[in-house]
């Protein structure tokens, strides 16, 4: 019980010192011949390192993780392929691993808002 106590104490306290840490950075956003390409950085809370999408008329083609579980990343892609983004929105977003308050699915729900709503503007 000490134990969880600690590890929730240092995880509060992470996010204190940097509270942008659940924020997805998008490093990558063009279309190419009808096909977005987005690439981002997720949080440093993840065990991915970047997370590379395909979209075409808003259509989820293609997701590639780099890093973290492979076979997740690939199960997490596979699955949502030929999803519109905002069912995928609704599908992923709030998922979190562990006590780390997100997830590597959070975090491509976290892109593929940002791109929902550069879209919008």
């Amino acid at each position: 019980m000490i134990f969880n106590i600690l590890v929730a104490a240092m995880a509060l306290f992470a996010i204190a010192q940097n509270p942008q840490a659940d924020d997805c950075k998008i490093i990558r956003d063009e279309i190419v011949e009808g096909v977005r390409y987005v690439s981002a950085i997720p949080s440093e809370k993840v065990c991915s390192r970047q997370i590379d999408i395909e979209i075409k008329d808003d259509v989820i083609q293609k997701v590639v993780f780099t890093r973290g579980c492979q076979g997740n990343g690939k199960g997490i892609g596979a699955l949502i392929k030929g999803m519109t983004i905002d069912e995928a929105i609704s599908r992923l977003d709030g998922i979190t691993c562990g006590n780390r308050g997100t997830s590597c699915p959070d975090q491509l729900a976290c892109v593929l808002k940002a791109v929902r709503q550069s879209s919008e503007q």
